[in-house]
């Protein structure tokens, strides 16, 4: 948790002719955001996927099915987007999965670093690890 990104830096720099894209919950960014600095310093062209629940929606699943129930999962962002742009960096927010293509080419084409913003709900993840059980 929390290495995706700064994971990615280190691909792109060691890989400079491949596509590099990180995705990230929402609190695994959190925990290296300050890493952001770098990669627009050194320009480094990658992509930072955020899903974005504002909560720990992987430690919250595993709460659920080992305990029955979750507890101080749930934490505020910040703008991801407007981060990016105090950075001069580019942001985009995904509203709709219709948008995310779009999205993603426009910032796989930036010079420079670009985090995507995308809401996701991790309740679907609840229901479908119980249609998986049920499926036994």
């Amino acid at each position: 948790m929390g290495i995706a990104f700064p994971g990615a830096i280190g691909a792109k720099l060691a890989c400079p002719d491949k596509k590099v894209m990180a995705v990230c919950g929402d609190g695994a960014i959190i925990m290296s955001i300050a890493e952001f600095e770098t990669a627009v310093r050194l320009k480094v062209p990658i992509v930072i996927m955020i899903w974005r629940d504002g909560r720990y929606g992987m430690i919250e699943w595993e709460q659920k099915n080992q305990l029955g129930h979750s507890s101080n999962i749930q934490f505020n962002n910040p703008d991801f987007v407007a981060l990016a742009r105090s950075y001069g960096a580019k942001g985009y927010k995904v509203k709709k999965a219709a948008e995310l293509t779009t999205v993603l080419q426009k910032a796989i084409s930036e010079d420079g670093p670009v985090i995507v913003e995308c809401e996701v709900d991790y309740q679907e993840s609840f229901r479908l690890s119980e249609r998986l059980k049920d499926s036994r």
